[in-house]
């Protein structure tokens, strides 16, 4: 299969009924909206389009929602929400999976305190050390600028105590604004890759969480249902993953591999390469999520 290259959403939204969008990295950069993503998806609302937003956000669906309508995305966009945080609560609160419902009751958050959202539920109580835990709940790091070697002490000795880890974002890195930042996938991969940890994974690209977003869009014919957003190895293998179409935004975090040059279109010479590594190739390419060629 071959990518198709196109300049904005005009050029292949006839052939859908629903997206399934990206939020970080793809309507904006946890900072502000990209330009023309609040335009996109203002006239993809007025057409009808039905919009479901699938975050790795290890935060709940409320929240990602409202943080959503403070950057200034259209509140109409932020009706039908899931995020990877979601999933790993309700799997933690329904315990109604035979792998949680062996995980005992007292988790340890590895994760920043805005993350608190998550602790506040039913399955487990919070323990305040690793030796009173029964697992790990990972979030993400603390601050910006630590690496995985600060937190290599305490990934050590959770792997020591035999803890399974819940990771409720399997994100490597993000963008914000123009900087870079580690998130929880690249602790629970050194936990699970090097230490030989137990770790359970929510979000893209996993099956799972993208049934949870179609089940936001009842009535709409899954065939005519596109996945937007900006990673091959979450967004788009995901989608390929649950049978999904989908569309890859080189204006996130792969720009900076692609020259850097934000809403340019990409040559596809540089493209094969990064679908030849991450094993998947998009039904479509956009230099950004826009409604129509910059002007």
């Amino acid at each position: 299969m071959r990518a198709r290259l196109v300049r904005g959403l005009t050029e292949l939204i006839a052939g859908y009924d629903g997206l399934v969008l990206d939020l970080w990295g793809t309507l904006h950069d946890g900072v502000r909206p990209y330009p023309g993503a609040v335009e996109a998806l203002t006239r993809l609302l007025k057409r009808g389009t039905a919009l479901a937003a699938l975050s790795n956000a290890p935060r709940r669906a409320e929240e990602v929602a409202a943080n959503m309508r403070a950057l200034g995305l259209p509140d109409a966009s932020a009706a039908r929400v899931m995020s990877s945080g979601e999933e790993a609560y309700q799997a933690l609160a329904r315990r109604d999976d035979p792998w949680y419902r062996r995980l005992g009751r007292r988790g340890y958050h590895l994760g920043p305190e805005r993350d608190h959202g998550m602790l506040d539920n039913p399955g487990f109580t919070v323990a305040a050390r690793l030796d009173q835990a029964d697992f790990v709940l990972c979030t993400g790091l603390d601050r910006p600028e630590e690496t995985v070697a600060d937190y290599r002490p305490l990934l050590v000795e959770a792997a020591s105590r035999g803890l399974p880890m819940v990771c409720a974002n399997p994100d490597f890195e993000v963008i914000r604004g123009d900087r870079r930042e580690l998130c929880a996938g690249v602790l629970a991969r050194v936990y699970e890759q090097e230490l030989g940890g137990e770790v359970r994974w929510h979000g893209k690209p996993h099956a799972s969480v993208f049934a949870s977003a179609l089940a936001l869009m009842p009535g709409v014919d899954p065939r005519r249902v596109l996945v937007v957003g900006d990673s091959l190895r979450t967004d788009i293998a995901g989608a390929a993953g649950a049978g999904l179409a989908s569309a890859f935004l080189t204006g996130g975090i792969a720009l900076e591999a692609l020259g850097g040059d934000w809403g340019a279109m990409p040559e596809e010479s540089a493209l094969a390469p990064m679908f030849s590594a991450s094993g998947v190739t998009p039904d479509w390419v956009l230099p950004a999520f826009l409604w129509d060629a910059p002007r």
